[in-house]
């Protein structure tokens, strides 16, 4: 069997021309002959501090292309790559640690102290910063480039990504060599990446689309990357002219639209605007192709299995719909017992295919719940299949918020707040945000002596929940609704207040 380490499928793809340009950033510029040889470097840093075939890396640092040559050195190194979001607090990242049991862990050079405290002995601490400084990049400039690329069967171990449950315990999604080259392929086909393209990247490279999703299909092209630490709008609109795909999540074109200086004129050399990781409104939908002239790609994915769906690149994209099931992958809409339904009714959005993930970490149990007994991964998603095969992503089976592009589960939000002293319960529901998507909300039931604020709340939580988990905006109420069996109502919740951000 040849090797399958998805670092081979990259190297075959890049350019004949090895100086050609794979990242434009702040500090310069970052080739493919860069890239192989910085890669290589990593890949013998690792495996000084210990890291073999299988071993498990954590890194929470910001978005720099030192970190892209970081992960590409752990494919080299057959080990297995965790991004965590650099929102995480310290509290967050220890359950990740012990978990996952790392042999090592890369942070930021101020976050190192704190990192020491949650880890083993047993496991090296290095520092990677923004600026491409740290530890790490010393052992790198001081290594010698390691040739070996560790060979790799279909099913070994890429990377685990952690999303969280409604039970608030997150879960490593197990992501294998083949899932991740499958989806990448049929995506660089699907969306007909070409000669020449450009892509502008301003997503975060911690999860499923800025990583897995833009880069791949990059790599796969062996195309120029204008790197972006993060959206800001003016730059972006900047570097529109000389892009040729931008993927983006749906706050990305709210943005634009809000903005005077973007123009069909910006958008002369674009050959795709792709949107995803939260739905997009069907008014943003329409006011971009009025003002730009492009009808956004819009593709429905998730942690577990990369992209599923999409609307076609030639074919009507429609508003509201995330298309069909990419090419290799089995969707069907179920009822709770995994039985089919008609076409137009709501049930379950489940699915099979070669990007499907191997499993939960360490979590064979759960990872059998989400399972049906033929294979079908069942996403938990509510969805509508026209006889077409086109499909809607109408709900959530669970409680999922999904803001900016990040997911948000319930509960845990909710017990960090009915911890605090004062509070009798809360509830936590996302509520339509015009730029966010939905807007983390908490409705909270105080008892009769406590006198709380917004803002009383918030700087707890700001110690101990990542940013995008707090909440937007705190109701105070005298009681939560109930159903007869005594379960909270969050459905009523959200139409009750569906146009507080409005």
């Amino acid at each position: 069997m040849p090797d399958k380490n998805l670092y081979h499928l990259f190297r075959s793809r890049f350019p004949a021309d090895m100086d050609a340009t794979f990242l434009e950033h702040a500090r310069g510029s970052t080739s493919f002959a860069d890239l192989d040889d910085q890669s290589a470097r990593l890949c013998h840093a690792l495996k000084t501090n210990g890291v073999t075939k299988g071993d498990r890396v954590i890194v929470q640092v910001a978005k720099s292309p030192e970190a892209v040559m970081l992960y590409l050195a752990c494919l080299r190194a057959g080990a297995v790559f965790i991004p965590l979001n650099t929102a995480y607090t310290t509290r967050e990242v220890a359950y990740f640690v012990q978990d996952a049991g790392p042999r090592v862990v890369v942070c930021d050079p101020a976050t190192k102290a704190d990192i020491a405290t949650i880890c083993d002995t047993g496991t090296a601490i290095l520092t990677l910063d923004t600026n491409g400084n740290g530890t790490l990049i010393d052992q790198m400039k001081s290594s010698s480039p390691d040739p070996e690329i560790t060979p790799s069967k279909p099913d070994d171990l890429a990377a685990i990504l952690y999303t969280s449950g409604t039970t608030g315990r997150s879960k490593g999604a197990m992501l294998t060599h083949d899932n991740l080259a499958a989806n990448a392929l049929v995506l660089h086909e699907y969306w007909q990446w070409q000669p020449g393209d450009v892509l502008l990247h301003a997503l975060p490279i911690f999860h499923v689309h800025g990583l897995f999703v833009a880069l791949h299909c990059a790599l796969l092209n062996g195309s120029q990357v204008i790197f972006h630490s993060g959206f800001n709008v003016d730059a972006i609109i900047r570097d529109l002219p000389r892009s040729t795909v931008l993927m983006g999540v749906p706050t990305f074109y709210t943005r634009l639209l809000d903005a005077p200086n973007f123009t069909a004129e910006t958008c002369r050399n674009m050959r795709l605007f792709i949107s995803g990781s939260a739905p997009l409104l069907p008014e943003t939908f329409a006011e971009f192709e009025t003002l730009s002239g492009h009808i956004i790609l819009e593709r429905y994915g998730m942690t577990e299995a990369g992209m599923i769906t999409s609307n076609p690149y030639d074919g009507a994209r429609i508003a509201g719909t995330v298309g069909y099931a990419l090419p290799g992958v089995t969707a069907r809409v179920a009822d709770e017992n995994g039985q089919e339904i008609p076409h137009g009714e709501v049930g379950i959005l489940e699915i099979t295919g070669p990007n499907v993930f191997a499993g939960y970490w360490q979590m064979p149990e759960k990872t059998a719940e989400e399972f049906r007994g033929d294979g079908f991964f069942i996403t938990g998603d509510m969805a509508t299949m026209e006889p077409d095969g086109r499909i809607s992503i109408v709900g959530r089976a669970k409680d999922l918020i999904i803001t900016g592009g990040y997911n948000v589960y319930p509960k845990e939000v909710e017990i960090e707040i009915d911890n605090l002293p004062g509070v009798k319960e809360s509830a936590v529901i996302g509520l339509p945000h015009p730029d966010l998507g939905e807007a983390v909300t908490a409705v909270v039931v105080t008892n009769e002596t406590a006198d709380m604020i917004q803002n009383d709340i918030n700087e707890v939580l700001a110690i101990k929940l990542a940013r995008f988990k707090q909440p937007q905006k705190i109701l105070f109420v005298s009681e939560l609704p109930r159903n007869t069996m005594g379960k909270v109502q969050k459905k009523a919740l959200r139409e009750q207040y569906q146009d507080l951000y409005a």
